[in-house]
């Protein structure tokens, strides 16, 4: 008697991308924007290079509310089949008008058009891309949260996103701590929230530094993983000499721009302006250190706050009935 085999898919291998990365057509800094300086210098090409110097399979530029990054590494690579295109949108959340950023991933220059006047409502811009089918994570949950709107409304975003950012390669071990045990714990006794994890380099240094870990070493293949709930964080955490090691560095490459070197984003009177001013804050160079030491330990509080708060009671969604409401408009 004969047995029919039965054929079994062949395990994919597992890839690695990180999901959260910067180039230079990330919008203009939103401090001092007279100077007129990016968020990022570094071109598309080489965080291409850099990433997989760094074992990455799959690449995606994440830029804050562009798509040129991508496009530019698509156009250059045009046969690349480990090109993600991605997209950091930056929404509001209507209860307190809190700043919430969605790393967008496979999207299209027809989405991204369609996201543009949907940005001041995040559930506006959650529906359209539930609707279309696109895979989106939540990012660094509690960043922009500084008691706003009540917790509980806040939360509401967890029980809307399909994924969760759950390690941040410039945030502090104990916010991507809270972020993994929200993405295991929110959804009860449902699958847990997806994970996602990416660097959130501004600068080439910690490109590929931190990780998200699925089968599929193609980006349509890593992507189908992604969407299955297969991601696994790996790498780095972050804190303050992360954040200041990234500041140096968009200076550096900013003052060069000024200087004839890098993006012609300067001329004339203008061009000279910031050179005196490049010239005058020279004394306070220590600055970025303070800024980004001040900014973490504000971090470490609104982590702690937000962990007592949270043992109340138990952490799903079940337990936080506000936060499984209707958003408002």
């Amino acid at each position: 008697m004969t047995h029919a085999r039965l054929d079994r898919p062949t395990p994919q291998p597992v890839g690695r991308a990180d999901l959260h990365v910067h180039s230079r057509y990330s919008a203009a800094s939103g401090s001092l924007r007279f100077l007129r300086s990016r968020d990022s210098y570094s071109s598309p090409l080489d965080v291409y290079r850099t990433a997989k110097e760094r074992g990455m399979d799959v690449v995606t530029i994440t830029d804050h509310d562009a798509i040129d990054g991508w496009r530019e590494l698509m156009d250059a690579r045009p046969d690349a089949d480990d090109v993600l295109p991605g997209e950091e949108v930056s929404c509001r959340l209507p209860d307190g008008n809190i700043q919430v950023h969605l790393g967008v991933y496979g999207i299209t220059e027809r989405l991204h058009a369609e996201i543009q006047p949907l940005r001041p409502n995040v559930f506006d811009v959650i529906a359209l891309l539930r609707e279309s089918g696109t895979f989106f994570a939540l990012n660094h949950v509690l960043h922009f949260y500084r008691d706003q709107a009540p917790l509980e409304r806040y939360l509401q975003l967890l029980s809307a996103v399909p994924a969760l950012e759950t390690r941040n390669g410039a945030m502090l071990t104990a916010h991507n701590a809270l972020a993994e045990r929200l993405s295991r714990e929110w959804n009860g006794d449902a699958p847990p929230i997806a994970r996602v994890a990416g660097s959130d380099a501004h600068t080439l240094r910690r490109v590929g530094r931190t990780w998200t870990e699925a089968p599929g070493t193609t980006a349509s293949a890593f992507l189908a993983s992604l969407s299955a709930g297969l991601g696994q964080p790996g790498g780095e955490h972050g804190g303050s000499m992360a954040v200041a090691a990234d500041t140096y560095g968009v200076i550096a490459r900013y003052s060069a721009s000024v200087y004839g070197r890098g993006p012609r984003d300067h001329s004339g009177w203008h061009r000279a302006g910031c050179a005196l001013f490049i010239a005058a804050s020279i004394p306070a160079q220590f600055l970025p250190v303070v800024v980004a030491g001040i900014g973490k330990s504000r971090e470490r509080r609104a982590v702690a706050a937000a962990i007592d708060r949270l043992a109340a009671r138990p952490l799903n969604a079940a337990s936080w009935p506000d936060a499984a409401a209707e958003p408002q408009s």
